[in-house]
């Protein structure tokens, strides 16, 4: 089976067309998000971003951002273009009184992926993951690394200039996006998983000291009472996997044991994803696509540790 888990140099920008806004305006916006969201709002700087996830009341993701601040009445909502407009609408119902006005600001701003130099070139190197930097009108938001190579994201006024770099190709930005171990929830798997599912608590997405928000109570429980029994694993395949596809393990034909939560075309071929499963199918045996008899899947190495080992 061929596989790729590291890459040369890459070095480009690709417009992020699969991404939209969410724009949160107002003096409550701050207060709102954080009775709504697993991540401190509160406390989150000016110079950072987060991950965050908008789950239901038992603590399954309908939702999840890239969030930042670009004044503390002024706050943006990066997710899926696919489920936007539900989210937005879900959102907006637990408004009420507060002074937050929400809004799909895709059309506003425009979203580039920035890797290698590309990233150097805008604003330097050596920053960690969620750190924020202001460029003019523009925010640059530092990424997880993916095969090792550094990620950013550029989100700026529709009408100001792009960022400068060779073209990149979006499905190298979306391999290097599953090379991260990190996703992003889209429609397919809509209120498939809770936060620790997909490793959102060992990447920054969950803050287990702040307030209460929809489903708090099941993903702490999920933390804290060894429930979670399910983790975000990489995997490279053969086969052509698409995201809430089943995966299954030898010692069951019958029942799976996960989804695909992300996937993408490995440039050395084949296809790359990130897969949910039971932690207990992680350990031996073969895992399969799709059906029992469906493609293999090989398991790859997380580029990170999970919070358990931190």
């Amino acid at each position: 089976m061929t596989m790729l888990n590291t890459a040369p140099d890459i070095s480009g920008i690709a417009e992020l067309t699969h991404l939209g806004v969410i724009r949160v305006a107002g003096e409550d916006a701050v207060k709102f998000l954080q009775g709504q969201l697993t991540q401190d709002v509160a406390l989150l700087g000016l110079s950072e971003a987060r991950l965050a996830a908008f789950c239901n009341a038992k603590g399954r993701m309908q939702a999840s951002f890239l969030l930042f601040k670009r004044s503390n009445e002024d706050i943006l909502l990066l997710c899926s273009r696919d489920i936007l407009a539900a989210t937005l609408k879900r959102l907006s119902m637990f408004v009420l009184r507060a002074k937050a006005k929400l809004s799909d600001a895709t059309g506003d701003f425009s979203l580039y992926g920035l890797v290698g130099n590309a990233i150097e070139s805008v604003a330097g190197n050596g920053q960690l993951a969620w750190g924020k930097t202001d460029i003019g009108e523009a925010n640059l938001i530092v990424l997880y690394p993916g095969s090792a190579q550094p990620r950013a994201l550029w989100c700026a006024p529709a009408d100001a200039p792009r960022p400068t770099g060779q073209p990149l190709d979006i499905g190298l930005w979306h391999w290097l996006s599953v090379q991260s171990g990190i996703a992003m929830i889209t429609q397919p798997i809509f209120e498939a998983f809770v936060p620790q599912m997909l490793n959102y608590e060992s990447v920054g997405g969950v803050n287990f000291k702040k307030g209460c928000y929809p489903g708090q109570e099941i993903v702490a429980r999920s933390q804290f009472r060894g429930t979670l029994k399910r983790r975000a694993y990489l995997a490279h395949t053969d086969g052509m996997p698409a995201v809430g596809q089943e995966v299954f393990h030898a010692s069951d034909a019958e029942q799976p044991c996960g989804l695909v939560a992300a996937a993408a075309a490995n440039p050395a071929g084949g296809f790359d994803a990130i897969v949910s499963m039971q932690t207990s199918a992680a350990q031996e045996g073969r895992l399969t696509l799709g059906s029992a008899t469906g493609p293999a899947l090989t398991l790859l190495p997380l580029p990170y540790p999970l919070l358990e080992d931190i």
